[in-house]
């Protein structure tokens, strides 16, 4: 790839004349969005089909139903979002008044993963365009007609003088990540993360890394068992298991362990049929290598469902796995794929106590009816954010953050998070010329200082 620095330099300068920083501009930039998504569904749908065999359905739900419900959701607070927010002034500021006013950052870097081609490329933009920034966006070349797609359509919809999207693979991404930015917004796995970390210290530049890790998910033997299975059997073989917030491995308490698993069983043959292989909703493993990689996981344990693998399909069956051992692959490393390991606690303090002797995960999911084990989950365990009695589902919820903790990444998005992700909050101070309290100034004496402890 030539060097990108021109088309930066180009993007800043935009940023620079002031374009994007009228409210009316960022409302047509959404408005714009909206009618791209809503005008080339079908296409979507088409591309996310070549990709990664998605149905129509699951695209609508996951990808471009999403990013539509996340743009309606900015404009009907953008006004709010953009308003200065008033803060108190002490005494010895007066008279005057303070405010925290949401200033663009200026140029960001959006680097999007292959697994949510559409939404996770097109989710950050909505926060970068409502705070009122230019942006590089960088589409995963693994999702290549996903990609291809985007890099025609935004052009043609969005100001190409404030957005550009760059294609192509690593050294597309090595190559931007060279430039200065005043945000880079990755998500992706923790070890690329890693590299674009180093890479944004070199020029002191703000990340929000959004990576994964295990999410773990916790079974109590009062939940109701078939609602349970039923909720975690959508979320983990939701897009074959290829999401980041799908549920890693299973701890069920021992006493339901049996019955869970053929629940299991049973709602995944009501999604996919007797040979999920024929379902026209079950999608496919990105490519090969990724095939090759989660396949491998499979003998890690006992096959209780499912284990049935076509590489010239890539597709890999909805497999659960029982007797696994907590050093076993399949447990140390995120599965990103159909295959669902089953451990056994005796008391939620082993469960615990398990979750807790590892990485801070994504997500981490409850399923129990006792409040007195939901609060007790929460408040000794830590995650990126959590369901109760259910999975993946606080991702729609717009006005919850979402974003990881420790290895599972940092910062936040979705909703006014976005917004104040790709926003500087600046703090303004303002101050009358009529008054000027001597106090402050020399000679101090005495006097001055007993009326200055009175004031502070």
């Amino acid at each position: 790839m030539t060097n990108p620095s021109e088309r930066i330099a180009s993007l800043r300068a935009s940023f620079d004349s002031g374009k994007t920083r009228p409210e009316e501009w960022r409302r047509s930039q959404l408005k714009r969005l909206q009618a791209m998504i809503e005008e080339n569904e079908e296409a979507f749908n088409e591309a996310l089909h070549a990709d990664l065999g998605k149905s129509g359905f699951e695209a609508r739900m996951t990808e471009t139903g999403t990013v539509l419900a996340e743009i309606g959701h900015t404009l009907s607070h953008l006004k709010a979002w953009m308003r200065p927010d008033k803060v108190s002034t002490p005494l010895s500021n007066q008279p005057g008044h303070s405010q925290v006013v949401h200033e663009p950052l200026g140029v960001v870097l959006i680097i999007a993963p292959w697994n949510y081609p559409v939404n996770l490329v097109l989710t950050p933009l909505i926060g970068a365009i409502a705070a009122g920034n230019c942006a590089a966006i960088k589409p995963s070349e693994v999702s290549a007609r996903t990609s291809e797609l985007l890099a025609r359509l935004i052009p043609a919809y969005l100001d190409p003088d404030a957005f550009q999207v760059f294609e192509g693979g690593a050294d597309v991404s090595t190559a931007l990540l060279e430039q200065r930015f005043d945000h880079i917004f990755f998500t992706g796995s923790e070890a690329i993360g890693r590299i674009v970390m180093t890479a944004a210290a070199k020029h002191l530049t703000p990340v929000t890394l959004e990576l994964g890790g295990k999410s773990p998910c916790i079974i109590h033997e009062d939940c109701d068992l078939a609602t349970a299975a039923r909720r975690v059997a959508w979320g983990k073989f939701l897009n074959a298991g290829q999401t980041c917030i799908a549920p890693d491995y299973i701890l069920v308490q021992e006493g339901v362990a049996d019955a869970f698993v053929e629940q299991l069983g049973k709602v995944t043959a009501e999604f996919f049929g007797d040979d999920p292989k024929l379902s026209p909703d079950y999608p496919r493993i990105i490519n090969e290598r990724h095939f090759d990689r989660v396949s491998g996981l499979i003998s890690d344990g006992d096959i209780t469902m499912g284990g049935e693998t076509d590489r010239s399909e890539k597709y890999i069956a909805p497999t659960v796995l029982t007797g696994v051992q907590p050093e076993a692959a399949v447990m140390r490393e995120e599965i990103f794929g159909p295959v669902l390991p089953v451990m056994t606690y005796r008391a939620i303090d082993d469960a615990i106590r398990f979750i807790t002797s590892r990485p801070k995960p994504l997500a981490l999911y409850l399923f129990a009816k006792s409040g007195d084990i939901h609060r007790e989950v929460i408040e000794r365990t830590s995650s990126g954010g959590a369901c109760i009695n259910d999975v993946v589902m606080h991702l729609a919820v717009p006005d919850l953050p979402f974003g990881g903790v420790g290895a599972s990444g940092m910062g936040a998005y979705h909703g006014r998070a976005s917004f104040d992700t790709f926003s500087h909050a600046r703090a303004v101070l303002t101050k009358s010329e009529h008054f000027d309290v001597p106090l402050r100034y020399p000679p101090f004496s005495e006097r001055k200082l007993t009326w200055l402890k009175r004031l502070q």
